[in-house]
């Protein structure tokens, strides 16, 4: 269970940008490296851990710590990704009183948003792959981005409509083929 702190630890502590930029350390760590989920797995934990409320990443630790040896290490999984973000804001806010002005660390928040954008991206298209988008499906998700952005239907409500429509995409279209 050690190891499954300590590399939530080196996620939470390295990645930069928030959950979704946590994806391919994330990946590389538990699918690649400890090979404790295939990647399959890993796509369908990541759709769950977006569908339920609350931090990503804690949420992606959670459903792997309890997948590898349930409920107690689930506990310790979420601990070691949370745990360095409270550090850091904790010393963030003890000090930050005294940068807030200060240029280069006013520089170094303006460099970093190009790079957090590239890291959130990235997962994007790797999951897409995963998820077998291609031409003739891709239309789905950029419906779903243009009924978000352009028309503010709520996600919740693409999440059920999307989740029905896999029922029945399932029940009745796969199973007659």
């Amino acid at each position: 269970m050690f190891r499954v702190f300590a590399t939530f630890f080196k996620i939470g502590l390295f990645t930069i940008g928030g959950g979704y930029a946590m994806i391919p350390m994330i990946e590389r760590e538990v699918v690649h490296r400890y090979h404790w989920l295939e990647k399959r797995d890993f796509l369908d934990l990541i759709a769950l851990a977006q569908s339920c409320p609350g931090v990503f990443a804690i949420n992606i630790s959670i459903f792997i710590g309890y997948k590898l040896k349930k409920t107690s290490c689930a506990l310790i999984a979420a601990l070691g990704a949370a745990l360095p973000s409270f550090i850091i804001i904790l010393l963030i806010a003890m000090f930050f009183q005294h940068f807030e002005d200060n240029r280069v660390v006013a520089a170094i928040f303006k460099g970093l948003r190009p790079a957090v954008v590239a890291l959130v991206a990235l997962p994007v298209f790797t999951l897409a792959k995963t998820a077998d988008i291609s031409w003739k499906n891709i239309w789905v998700p950029v419906l779903v981005a243009v009924l978000i952005t352009y028309f503010s239907v709520s996600s919740v409500l693409i999440v059920i409509v999307a989740g029905i429509c896999g029922v029945m995409y399932g029940k009745y279209i796969i199973r007659k083929s």
